[in-house]
């Protein structure tokens, strides 16, 4: 009997260690971190009834959807400095689309730079930090070397057809012009399908050691570049255009206009092509995506891989007049973002909580056991990983800069569950409080009536005296 008790008792020592050693030995989880550039939540995850984004929304079943995600600055290289450094603009003192952060903040331990330092393979295809669309595809742009063990400039025939573009605000850059063109050719061709090759390519090649592999869409930035067969998704006849109140900007601030005149001068039939444009590209990009998640499943990298799905900001689509982003309206401020991690509980749900893209930096730390810097200033979303209903009681911050250097002047907003509030100026040119509850598009201006003037000094408070950070 002694001697069967000393075999059982060593058998299961033996087991226990083993165990240990599993755990010891268990791999972290991958990343894979997917940034799109100007995409707003015209997604069908998040309930758009004409875009066609199968993609996406696979990927929205398998994980959260952040449906109220609010971008720190809507304007691309403010934006994307704030999440990758976990820093608000006020901090990185990045406002513009020429400042490097290292600059401003030399000595900050960027997200993918704390994965490199904590033994994963740091990569990037595309664009992550910022540089000019289409002006800089190609080249590195604002990038940060020491952000990455590898990186990828893909270019693509989109390049070298903007010849055949039609330019429909001919007195603006490619940059910022409402510019389209059904392109002849292979997805593969296209500069965002070289993205989507380049990142497979990573996967494979580093499929059995820790990962952070960033993939940089472009679309649908303008121009609207596109494959023709997506722009034969959307026929001209069912775009539809914003019914709004006609009288609905009386009240609104000057300064929260940044499209002037409005449409910029387009007609009905020109905004409804220019939108089309929008998501038709859109598509390709959600295509772009499913070769992504295609790979992920043949490498069989999908149960231990973090997906993070974002855009930097909203965009306009003649809402209020107005197109693109550097607005403080919801549509310019509201930002997808959805991220699939293994193990979540209650997979496909999305919550309604207030989150800012600067909390995609603690999020992920936290999920993968890596000690956060002390600078980060945004807060983890585990709990709401695990619950989408779970207590939260965060506001989210943006602000937009406004005039010449010599006069400039900032736009900033709270956003809470049920209202907005905007200072233009710290007041001095103009305030705006909506009802989100009652109106969610914005069309009533409430700051100035007397009966909500208690309110509008609480989200001033709350304005002025954010939250601290953890």
């Amino acid at each position: 009997m002694r001697y069967i008790s000393l075999i059982l008792s060593i058998a299961l020592l033996t087991s226990v260690m083993g165990m240990q050693s599993v755990r010891q030995t268990k791999r972290p989880p991958n990343i894979l971190f997917i940034a799109v550039d100007d995409l707003n939540n015209d997604l069908g995850a998040f309930g758009h009834p004409l875009v066609k984004s199968p993609n996406i929304d696979r990927l929205a079943r398998q994980g959260r959807v952040f449906d109220r995600a609010y971008t720190q600055y809507p304007l691309c290289s403010p934006s994307r400095t704030s999440l990758l450094t976990g820093m608000r603009p006020d901090t990185t003192r990045v406002f513009d689309l020429t400042t490097h952060f290292r600059r401003t903040v030399p000595d900050v331990v960027t997200l993918p730079q704390l994965f490199r330092q904590n033994g994963y393979f740091s990569a990037r295809v595309g664009k992550i930090y910022h540089y000019g669309v289409p002006g800089g595809i190609g080249t590195s742009g604002l990038d940060d070397p020491i952000s990455w063990d590898r990186f990828i400039n893909p270019r693509g025939r989109d390049k070298d057809d903007e010849h055949l573009l039609r330019n429909l605000t001919p007195q603006r850059q490619l940059g910022s012009a409402l510019a389209l063109l059904a392109a002849d050719g292979a997805d593969e061709e296209q500069t965002d399908g070289k993205v989507a090759s380049e990142a497979i390519r990573l996967l494979e090649e580093n499929r059995d050691k820790p990962f952070f592999i960033a993939a940089g869409f472009y679309r649908p930035h303008c121009p609207y570049i596109a494959p023709k067969k997506y722009f034969d998704l959307y026929s001209i006849d069912r775009i539809t255009l914003p019914q709004e109140p006609p009288d609905h900007l009386k009240n609104v601030p000057d300064a929260a206009l940044f499209t002037k005149p409005p449409f910029w001068g387009l007609n009905e039939q020109q905004r409804r092509e220019v939108i089309q444009a929008y998501y038709a590209s859109i598509s390709f990009m959600d295509a772009q995506v499913g070769r992504l998640l295609n790979a992920l499943d043949r490498l069989k990298l999908a149960d231990n891989t973090i997906i993070v799905f974002w855009s930097d900001h909203g965009y306009l689509l003649t809402e209020h007049g107005q197109w693109m982003k550097q607005s403080m309206f919801e549509e310019s401020a509201r930002t997808p973002l959805i991220i699939a991690a293994p193990g979540m509980k209650a997979k496909g749900r999305a919550t309604g909580r207030i989150v800012e893209l600067l909390d995609i930096y603690p999020t992920l730390a936290d999920l993968c056991g890596l000690p956060g810097p002390s600078h980060l200033q945004g807060r983890t979303l585990r709990p709401l990983l695990d619950n989408p209903r779970a207590k939260w009681d965060r506001a989210a911050y943006s602000q937009v800069d406004r005039g010449p250097a010599d006069q400039r002047f900032s736009g900033r907003s709270v956003r809470t569950e049920k209202w907005r509030y905007t200072e233009w100026d710290e007041g001095r040119k103009g305030l705006e409080l909506y009802d989100h509850v009652n109106d969610p598009h914005e069309y009533r201006n409430l700051a100035l009536e007397p009966a909500y003037a208690r309110t509008r000094e609480e989200m001033k408070r709350l304005l002025h005296n954010p939250p601290p950070a953890r």
